[in-house]
C-alpha cells in the first residue's frame, strides 16, 4: 500500500560532520518521495519529539524513519502509536565505523536509506490477531516447583488449575527427612516446608487442585489451551469397579425396599486396599480453559548400568541416597540388613568409567545430598563416621558455608577418589577405592554404602502434556532428556509456545532453586497469558502484533512449514494445507524461508519485501572497482554484534549492507538468486551460534540455513559463479571483535574473482 511517510534524519553523534546530510535528504524526497524530511540533532528529545508527533498529525503520516542511532536504542521513544516505524542506523553502521567524508561512506548511507525507505513502503495493514482471551494457568506437578508456581500465579489475581498424579500434593518433599535451610548462616537443616505450602494452596480461592489426576490432552494454543483432565489409571479403573458394584447393590436394595449401602462398604475387600478419596478429585474428566501452562512434572532417580558392580540389588546395605532418606526419615540410621544401628556410612559420588558407564542425569545436587545425609549420621550418632568419596565436589553458592562446616566436623572425611568394587565382609561391607588423594589404593569398611543417583526428568519416561499438535504430543528434547529450546536467553521456555518448564523437570535443582523456578516459570506464564491476549508475540520478539498470512490457493501441501516450524505453529486442514495458529507462533519467519511457492508473509516481513530491500541498493558497474556484497543477518545476536563493533570504532569494509532478517532461518533462496542476478558480487549469511554450548533464538533457524545453504550449488550453477561468493557463519554476541576479520577475509576472497557479470542488467 501506498504511505504517507515522514523521515528525520538525526546529525548528532558525528552524522552531520561525517555524511553530506543534503544528499542523504535528496534520496528520501527525490527517489521515494517523503511528504516530510527534516534533518536535526537528537530527534530522541522531548521537543524533537514532539515535531514529529505534530507532523504525523497535520501531515497525516502513516510511517515515520527515523535515521540516526541503532534500532536497539531510544525503542520507547520512537514509538508512535497506530504509526509504522522504521529505523536506519547511520550511526554505529556508518559513521562510527567508516571514515568521514569518504565517497563509499556516503554510498552505504544513502544505501541505508533507501533499504530503510523501501521496507517501510512495503508494509502492510493488517489487524491484530485477538482472538485468545483465556488467562488462567494450569500447572502439572504438585510438588515443591509446581505450589510454588500455583502460589504465585494465584496471588497475582490469576485462576490456577493444580493437576497432581499423587493422592496428596508435596512430591518428594513428603519423602525428605530434612532440607537446607537457605538462611544464615546457611550450616543447619530443617524439616521440609511441604505443609504450609499444602495448606495455603488449599487456603486459596484461586487455585483449584486435581489430585490424583493426569492430564488427558492439551489442544489449541496459548491464550485458549483446552485441556482435559482425568483421573489417573492407574488406580481408577480398580476404584470405578468398585464404585460400579456399589451402585449396583444401591439399586438392588431400593429396588427391594432396603436400607441403601453405604460408599466402600467393608464388604468390598477392595475398597481397603484404596487410598481415602479425596474432595477435590473429579471422577469425570474435566475440561478447563487457559492462556499458559507450567510444566513442574519432577523427576526420578536415574538406574544406571553398572551400580550392581557394585552390589546394588545383591546386598540390602548398599542403597541409594533416594533410599538413604527413608531411612533418615525414621529418625536413627539402623542396617536394612538386621536393624543395626549404622555407625560408618561410605557415600560414592562417581563411578568409574571403566566400569560403568558415566551418570548421565548426576549434577551438582547429588553432591549436596551426600553433604546433607553425612549431617544426618552425625546429629543422631555423634560417633558415628561419615565418608564422602567424589569426583568433583559442588557446593554451589551459599552451600560452600555448609560444606565448610563438614569439613571442619572430626566425624566426616572427604577424598577424591574412584570406587572399584564393593564385597560383603561379613559384619561390614568393605569398599575398595583407587585414585585417591592419599596417592594409593584404599579399602574401608563400612555399614552402609549410599551411591549417589542423578536426576531424571520425568518427560522422558511418558507424554505428560498430550499435546494434540500436528508435531507430536511430546515437548522437544535434547540429548539429555530436557526440554530443547534456548537454554541461555529464555531458561523457562520451551518449543512449544506457553508452555513453560520449571523445577527438575527442566534440570537437576535442589529445593530452593525449584521454588524459585516456578515462582519464574510462573511469571512468563502470565506475561505470555497477557500478551497474547492483545494479539501480541511472546519472546524473543515480544509485542511483535505481526503473524503469519498464507496464500493458500497457491499452496502445494509440501508440507516444509508444518515441519520446520521449530514451535508447532501449524496444524495441517484436511485437504493438507496448512492451518496456523497465530498464538503459537514466534514470528520468527522460519516457516516463510521453508516455503518453496513464497506464499507465507507478515506484514511487515516478507518475501517481497526483503527482495525489494537488495534490489534498493545501487550497484556500482563493473569498472568503478567498488564490489558490492550482501549480509543477511540475524537480528538476535548478530546484529547487535554489529553494533558493538560500530560502538568500539572497529574499521571494516565499506562495500557491505546488512539487511536484518528476524532469523538466519528464514532466509529464502529466491533472495540469493535475486541479488547475485543484480550484479551483487558476494554473499553472507551470518546467524546465532548452535550447539551444545550456544543456542540459535528460534532453536533451529541458523541450523535450517547451513542446510539449506548447502543446496545453493544448483543456483549458482545456472547463473555460472562461483561456489565462495556465498558464506554462512555462526557469530556469538560477544564476538564483535572478529567481525573486520569476518567481512575483509570475505572481500579478500571476492577480489580472486571477476566482478559479478550480472551488473548492470
Amino acid at each position: 500500500m501506498d504511505h504517507k511517510i515522514g523521515v528525520y534524519i538525526d546529525t548528532g553523534y558525528g552524522i552531520g560532520e561525517a555524511l553530506d546530510i543534503d544528499a542523504l535528504s535528496s534520496v528520501a524526497t527525490s527517489e521515494f518521495h517523503a511528504v516530510v524530511c527534516r534533518a536535526e540533532a537528537y530527534w530522541s528529545d522531548p521537543e524533537k519529539l514532539a515535531i514529529i508527533r505534530n507532523d504525523i498529525v497535520t501531515e497525516n503520516l502513516t510511517a515515520v524513519v527515523i535515521a540516526g542511532a541503532s534500532p536497539r536504542v531510544f525503542q520507547q521513544e520512537f514509538t508512535f502509536e497506530n504509526i509504522i516505524t522504521e529505523r536506519v542506523n547511520l550511526r554505529e553502521h556508518v559513521v562510527w565505523c567508516h571514515p568521514a567524508n569518504d565517497e563509499d561512506t556516503q554510498m552505504l548511507a544513502e544505501d541505508y536509506m533507501r533499504i530503510g525507505l523501501t521496507k517501510t513502503g512495503k508494509y502492510e495493514e493488517r489487524p491484530p490477531f485477538t482472538d485468545p482471551n483465556e488467562k488462567g494457568i494450569l500447572v502439572i506437578g504438585g510438588g515443591v516447583t509446581g505450589l510454588t508456581a500455583a502460589l504465585g500465579a494465584a496471588e497475582a489475581g490469576y485462576q490456577v488449575y493444580l493437576v497432581e498424579k499423587e493422592l496428596k500434593l508435596g512430591g518428594w518433599l513428603n519423602k525428605f527427612s530434612k532440607v537446607f535451610t537457605g538462611r544464615f548462616p546457611y550450616d543447619e537443616l530443617v524439616d521440609p516446608p511441604v505443609e504450609e505450602k499444602i495448606k495455603a494452596v488449599g487456603a486459596n480461592d484461586k487455585i483449584r487442585v486435581f489430585l490424583g489426576s493426569r492430564v488427558f490432552s492439551i489442544s489449541g494454543a496459548p491464550g485458549m489451551f483446552e485441556v482435559i483432565i482425568r483421573p489417573d489409571g492407574s488406580w481408577i479403573e480398580e476404584l470405578d469397579a468398585i464404585q460400579n458394584r456399589w451402585l449396583a447393590e444401591k439399586k438392588a436394595k431400593a429396588n427391594q425396599g432396603g436400607e441403601e449401602p453405604e460408599p466402600a462398604q467393608t464388604s468390598h475387600e477392595e475398597a481397603a486396599k484404596l487410598p481415602p478419596i479425596p474432595e477435590t478429585l473429579d471422577f469425570e474428566h474435566e475440561k478447563v480453559s487457559v492462556g499458559a501452562v507450567v510444566l513442574a512434572a519432577g523427576w526420578r532417580p536415574e538406574d544406571p548400568p553398572g551400580l550392581e558392580k557394585f552390589g546394588y540389588g545383591s546386598h540390602p546395605d548398599i542403597i541409594t541416597n533416594v533410599q538413604m532418606e527413608e531411612l533418615a526419615s525414621k529418625g536413627k540410621l539402623a542396617r536394612p540388613s538386621d536393624g543395626r544401628e549404622v555407625n560408618t556410612v561410605a557415600f560414592i559420588e562417581v563411578v568409574d568409567d571403566q566400569i560403568a558407564h558415566p551418570w548421565l542425569y548426576n549434577s551438582a545436587v547429588g553432591s549436596l545430598v551426600a553433604l546433607k545425609q553425612a549431617h544426618y549420621l552425625r546429629k543422631t550418632n555423634p560417633n558415628g563416621k561419615a565418608y564422602i568419596f567424589y569426583e568433583n565436589m559442588r557446593a554451589p553458592g551459599q552451600y560452600e558455608k555448609f560444606y565448610r562446616s563438614l569439613q571442619d566436623d572430626p566425624g566426616v572425611f572427604m577424598s577424591k577418589g574412584t570406587p572399584v568394587g564393593v564385597s560383603n565382609g561379613g559384619s561390614a561391607l568393605t569398599v575398595r577405592l583407587k585414585d585417591t588423594l592419599l596417592g594409593e589404593d584404599i579399602e574401608l569398611n563400612a555399614d552402609l554404602v549410599v551411591l549417589s543417583t542423578g536426576m531424571v526428568p520425568l518427560t522422558k519416561d511418558s507424554s505428560i502434556l498430550n499435546l494434540k499438535y500436528r508435531q507430536g504430543p511430546f515437548l522437544p528434547e535434547n540429548p539429555y532428556g530436557f526440554n530443547d529450546s534456548h537454554f541461555i536467553c529464555f531458561p523457562y521456555e520451551t518449543q512449544r509456545t506457553g508452555i513453560y518448564t520449571a523445577g527438575c523437570v527442566r534440570g537437576p535443582m535442589d529445593i530452593l532453586s525449584c521454588e524459585m523456578d516456578g515462582m519464574g516459570a510462573a511469571l512468563k506464564a502470565i506475561q505470555c497469558a497477557e500478551l497474547v491476549s492483545e494479539g501480541k508475540a511472546v519472546h524473543p520478539r515480544a509485542g511483535d502484533e505481526s503473524f503469519p498470512h498464507i496464500f493458500t490457493q497457491r499452496c502445494t501441501q509440501c508440507k516444509r512449514c508444518t515441519e520446520e516450524c521449530p514451535f508447532g505453529a501449524y496444524d495441517e486442514k484436511p485437504d493438507g494445507t496448512p492451518l496456523p495458529n497465530p498464538s503459537r507462533c514466534r514470528r520468527c519467519a522460519i516457516c516463510m524461508g521453508s516455503c518453496p511457492e513464497r506464499i507465507i508473509s507478515f506484514r511487515d516481513h516478507s518475501v517481497d519485501m526483503i527482495g525489494s530491500m537488495v534490489k534498493a541498493i545501487e550497484v556500482p558497474d563493473e569498472y568503478a572497482e567498488k564490489p558490492r556484497v550482501v549480509v543477511f543477518i540475524c537480528e538476535n545476536d548478530a546484529l547487535p554484534a554489529v553494533d558493538m563493533a560500530g560502538i568500539q570504532r572497529l574499521n571494516y569494509s565499506p562495500h557491505v549492507r546488512f539487511i536484518p532478517l528476524r532469523c538466519l532461518g528464514n532466509i529464502n533462496m529466491v533472495w540469493i538468486a535475486d541479488a547475485l542476478s543484480k550484479g551483487i558480487d558476494g554473499i553472507l549469511l551470518i546467524g546465532c551460534k548452535y550447539g551444545d554450548d550456544y543456542q540459535c533464538h528460534f532453536v533451529k533457524g541458523s541450523e535450517l540455513a547451513q542446510y539449506r545453504m548447502e543446496k545453493i550449488s544448483e543456483t549458482l550453477q545456472r547463473l555460472v559463479l562461483e561456489s565462495d561468493r556465498i558464506r554462512v557463519h555462526q557469530l556469538a554476541i560477544d564476538e564483535y571483535a572478529t567481525i573486520p576479520k569476518l567481512v575483509d577475509d570475505f572481500m579478500e576472497r571476492l577480489s580472486e574473482f571477476d566482478p559479478n557479470p550480472y551488473k548492470g542488467f
